[in-house]
């Protein structure tokens, strides 16, 4: 099975079961900083645990950085 994870597709033998478990493999640790789209559909953290995700479903994983 595969997703699209910041336009890389990636294999995994079994899903991750929601979009929260599939950041807790990317980023682990990390929860704040971080927007999420599914399919071009932004994400609010407070639907992560629920939003399942699917076959070949795109994920864009946008993380705040410090600088100037």
């Amino acid at each position: 099975m595969e997703l699209i994870i910041n336009h890389t597709r990636k294999t995994f033998d079994i899903l991750p079961e929601s979009l929260e478990a599939l950041l807790a493999m990317e980023l682990p640790g990390k929860k704040k900083g971080i927007a999420v789209a599914l399919n071009n559909r932004i994400i609010p953290l407070s639907a992560w645990a629920e939003t399942i995700l699917n076959n070949n479903d795109s994920v864009l994983i946008i993380t705040a950085t410090q600088g100037g």
